[in-house]
Order: structure tokens, then sequence, then C-alpha cells
């Protein structure tokens, strides 16, 4: 299987950046998405970045241009760069991954990582 931690959450002024990282273990496959959601409190859990073992990305129009995805192939390890934080990036951020075999898409989530900006 497998497993995903997450760190770099934390309590942060408006204005400022956080880094948060999320490395991966276990059974990955060369071919892989990893990415980044968020869950506010009340609220559904909602893409924030997506990023492909090729460096394609995607990313929520609300973070786009605040935000970077990035990632570390040989390291499995997958990264998000948050500028010019607003108290509503207020959230637990969850790290996925996704990877195929075959026809089957299988979904591996972190524990999650609460970042919290205050204005």
């Amino acid at each position: 299987q497998v497993q995903l931690v997450e760190a770099g959450g934390g309590l942060v002024q408006a204005g400022g950046s956080l880094r948060l990282s999320c490395a991966a273990s276990g059974i990955i496959f060369s071919i892989n998405t990893m990415g980044w959601y968020r869950q506010a409190p009340g609220k559904q859990r909602e893409l924030v970045a997506t990023i492909s073992t090729g460096g394609r990305t995607n990313y929520a129009d609300s973070v786009k241009g605040r935000f970077t995805a990035s990632r570390d192939n040989a390291k499995n390890t997958v990264y998000l760069q948050m500028n010019s934080l607003k108290p509503e990036d207020t959230a637990v951020y969850f790290c996925r991954l996704t990877q195929w075999l075959l026809k089957d898409e299988n979904n591996y989530w972190g524990q999650g990582t609460q970042v919290t900006v205050s204005s």
C-alpha cells in the first residue's frame, strides 16, 4: 500500500508564506498524480493543486498566482509553496496520491496538516 506523510502546516499572518511537503512511501508507480486538497470547517474538501509525474499542474482559481505545486519524483515528495496567504486559506490541507493499475484508479490520502492564517 501507500503511506503519505504531510508536514509544514502552522499559524501565519495574512500575507505570509508557508511550504507544505508530502512524502509518499510504499508501492509507488512511476506514473501518478499527487495533489493537495483542503477542507475548512463546515465546508467540503476542495482541490487546491495537482501535479503529475511529468510536471503538469492544475490549480484552483482561488490560489492561482499565489500557490505553486512542485515535486521531486526521486523522493516521491510533493510540495506546496503558499504565498500571499489569506484568512480564507485557513483549512486542513490533505495530500493525495492517485495511481492506476490497469483501469482501476487508486487514491491514497495523508492525515492532513492544519494551516491557519490570521488577519
